[in-house]
């Protein structure tokens, strides 16, 4: 079965004077999805971005959004209607209040009374600042004010959401509210490609990712299979004793591909290359050994550690 794609680009190329900062790309995203885009700065996630929104005007290649073509010479007033675009500088403008800035956005996408007020209402609930529609922009945190900026984005109710670095600088509290408000958008089946050095923040919310470097796109997958392919399993253990036994039962292990004795602990890191069968299988086994555990954890690779390994087969 072939899936809906709410986003398709083909050969997608910028180049300024004699720097290419996007090259060839072939980008898919599917409707629904959450496709996070990482890469080093410089490696041209920003103006892939503002391609897409159609705020920068491709060298060569094609975009798609939702089976449309978002045409060169054209004002496409249609497509951009489905898109909404969060930069990571867009300005905010301190003076006024919570509702009049989010009218103003409204009345510019021509919703008209009484879904303008409605919607209003909505957004500002799910941004958690109903408290604050008359507040003024500058008293606003930090946090508020993304989350006021995301409201923005979203005012005309989108199919396709881009966001730019939308948690930066953010504190750890505000990037969670953040990323529930993402969740929730995703539950509404709102497409949203999002870019982020944060890589725990988009593990925890994407569902495919794409690894940019040096302007070319140089991974796309979803994200079960990327881990799948590229994160390598250790199991961390823990003994009550002496840790030669333990290491004697590892070693004839056939799954059992490297051992290592944390510095200064009674405690092993040991490389497994089995499945979770396999992990609950070697348990059982040490325990009918008599090894004394007090602690057997399976943990995967993260994102950020397969990161900076494809990072490396790149520049190897």
């Amino acid at each position: 079965m072939v899936k809906e794609l709410a986003i398709r680009t083909q050969d997608l190329t910028k180049q300024f004077d004699r720097q290419i900062a996007v090259h060839q790309v072939d980008l898919h995203v599917e409707v629904g999805e959450v496709y996070g885009l990482i890469g080093p700065n410089g490696a041209g996630k920003t103006t892939l971005i503002r391609m897409l929104a159609a705020a920068e005007e491709p060298t060569l290649g094609e975009i798609y959004i939702n089976g449309e073509q978002l045409r060169r010479d054209q004002d496409n007033v249609h497509l951009k209607r489905q898109i909404g675009y969060l930069p990571d500088d867009f300005p905010l403008y301190d003076d006024l209040t919570v509702w009049d800035y989010l009218e103003y956005f409204a009345r510019l996408y021509h919703l008209r009374e009484p879904r303008r007020s409605q919607r209003l209402r909505e957004v500002l609930e799910l941004v958690q600042l109903t408290h604050k529609r008359q507040s003024t922009i500058a008293t606003l945190s930090r946090g508020m004010k993304q989350r006021l900026s995301l409201a923005r984005t979203i005012i005309h109710d989108p199919l396709v959401l881009l966001l730019d670095e939308p948690v930066s600088g953010l504190d750890p509290i505000a990037r969670m509210q953040f990323r529930e408000i993402i969740k929730v958008l995703q539950e509404a089946k709102m497409t949203i490609l999002i870019s982020s050095h944060v890589l725990s923040d988009l593990a925890e919310l994407c569902t495919s990712v794409g690894i940019m470097e040096l302007g070319y796109l140089v991974e796309s997958a979803s994200l079960q299979a990327l881990y799948q392919r590229l994160s390598r399993q250790h199991i961390l253990l823990t003994t009550l004793g002496n840790v030669d036994p333990l290491m004697a039962e590892l070693r004839q292990h056939p799954q059992v591909e490297q051992i290592e004795l944390l510095p200064g602990t009674q405690r092993l890191k040991a490389y497994f290359s089995g499945d979770q069968k396999a992990s609950a299988d070697l348990l059982r086994s040490l325990i009918a050994a008599g090894i004394p555990l007090t602690e057997f954890q399976p943990i995967h690779d993260d994102l950020e550690t397969i990161f900076l390994k494809l990072g490396h087969q790149q520049t190897s």
